[in-house]
């Protein structure tokens, strides 16, 4: 089955493996803990050392984008006191990016998968024969 573009932008948003579609980039019952291939059709999401800097990358962007800046700008223009920024940076960069932590795993493999969709399993069926 080929697997297009708008299917891996849709599994990427919901946190789903790229190929099939199904909730197996974590572990049943582990927040943090990444498969290290898909378990229903043998994706590999860790692609060995270094595949974490991805989503750290999304999830860094979002925290300093998102939340720190702005917060930084709002006291700088005098709408925030330096103790409520203080506040507001420290509990904002340790709450996101846990909140995120699974979001940008998805978003990561949605953004690898976009760009090189003929590496997806699902893609590669049809081309075996294309080689010879």
């Amino acid at each position: 089955m080929k697997v297009t573009r708008a299917q891996v932008i849709e599994n990427g948003l919901r946190c789903r493996c790229p190929n099939c579609g199904r909730l197996t980039i974590f572990k049943a019952g582990r927040y943090f803990a990444v498969n290290e291939s898909c378990t229903s059709c043998g994706l590999r999401i860790e692609k060995g050392d270094g595949a974490f800097l991805g989503p750290f990358a999304i999830n860094y962007g979002v925290t300093a984008f998102g939340v720190v800046i702005p917060v930084i700008l709002l006291h700088a223009l005098g709408r925030l006191g330096a103790a409520a920024t203080l506040t507001l940076c420290f509990a904002g960069s340790l709450v996101v990016p846990v909140l995120l932590y699974r979001v940008s795993w998805g978003w990561w493999l949605m953004l690898y998968y976009f760009f090189l969709p003929e590496n997806l399993p699902g893609n590669l069926e049809g081309r075996a024969g294309d080689d010879e």
